[in-house]
């Protein structure tokens, strides 16, 4: 547990992506944009073609930070890179996919209020990747993982692009938006009082400041990306699901965040679920946004689905939302053994 960088016994390829579908976009964030690729041991000596994992972030997450250290634990790529080395595990090629906006996020949907994300990882990153790396490029040894917004992109992405993804692992995936979300409106609106209701207002004073240097800013980021995601107009302006002075729901632009809940989305696209290799799910019991729940909610939809209960791999432990980085080799093992055959 070294506090300084280890060295690899694969490769990991920072490389940049120009990007025509996340041109224009609305926030004008760039188009150009860091992917790295790393490769497993032996990569470089063989002509073998490997199975693809795509790692994507949660909310305010950027791709840097896959190698911030914290005290007596290893970033994700060394500790991917350890899964590998051991010799135990089927080698793959894992990706870390960039979708970040001015806003923190982007939920890794198409939305007009953020850009064409979801579009970006199907139709830019998953085509590059496997042009320029040996990959089995089928969805059958396709897999894609991430925590939190993360997570509810990994539970989303492969029900709408069956075609590409035929696996996914879900960190505390946002889900369950009765329990995860409702909480955050009541705060979101004692914070905008100082804002006399207007979300523009406090992202005007966001941008003036250091962030997070107030107790509204958490909660407010949160919000406004969000509804930038799920509730934006045609022409980007995001769209609060409450009413912001009293925090009374708006039933029409509520429901446009309900669409995408992964519990409820699961009905509607049983058969891609149904057809997937592997799922792995898990979650910490005290997660301050009971995603403890939407993760069991996503399990029975998935059993209801009649995805066999042999292609899934369901946990929860003890933990909040955070520090559970040590999960993420875990499901890279294990998924990887279920795609790599």
């Amino acid at each position: 547990m070294l506090p300084w960088s280890a060295v690899l016994a694969g490769r990991l390829d920072e490389l940049v992506i120009d990007s025509v579908l996340l041109r224009d976009n609305p926030l004008g964030d760039p188009a150009r944009r860091p992917l790295w690729v790393y490769v497993p041991p032996g990569y470089d000596s063989s002509q073998q073609r490997y199975p693809s994992v795509y790692v994507i972030q949660g909310y305010t997450g950027h791709l840097a930070m896959w190698c911030n250290r914290s005290p007596y634990r290893q970033p994700f790529p060394e500790t991917a890179d350890a899964v590998f080395a051991a010799g135990d595990v089927p080698p793959a090629v894992v990706v870390f996919v960039d979708a970040w906006t001015a806003y923190g996020g982007s939920q890794f949907i198409d939305s007009p209020g953020t850009g064409r994300y979801h579009s970006y990882l199907c139709e830019e990153v998953v085509p590059f990747v496997d042009a320029h790396y040996r990959t089995l490029p089928d969805r059958a040894h396709r897999a894609i993982s991430g925590k939190s917004s993360g997570g509810f992109g990994a539970m989303i992405t492969p029900m709408l692009r069956p075609d590409l993804f035929g696996a996914l692992a879900s960190h505390a995936g946002d889900s369950l938006y009765e329990l995860c979300y409702l909480a955050e409106f009541g705060k979101s609106v004692r914070h905008l009082r100082d804002y006399d209701g207007d979300i523009g207002a406090w992202w005007a004073d966001f941008q003036s400041r250091s962030a997070f240097t107030k107790p509204a800013d958490e909660h407010l980021l949160m919000i406004l990306g969000i509804s930038a995601c799920f509730s934006a107009r045609e022409d980007g302006t995001p769209e609060l699901p409450f009413d912001p002075h009293t925090g009374v729901l708006r039933p029409e632009i509520w429901q446009r965040w309900l669409d995408w809940d992964p519990v409820r989305m699961a009905p509607r696209y049983a058969e891609a679920l149904r057809s997937l290799r592997a799922v792995w799910l898990d979650a910490g019991t005290r997660d301050e946004w009971y995603l403890d729940l939407g993760t069991q909610a996503f399990r029975d939809q998935l059993r209801t689905a009649g995805l066999p209960d042999e292609r899934v791999h369901f946990e929860l432990f003890d933990a909040g939302h955070g520090g559970i980085d040590y999960r993420y080799p875990l499901a890279l093992a294990w998924l990887c053994r279920q795609i790599g055959r």
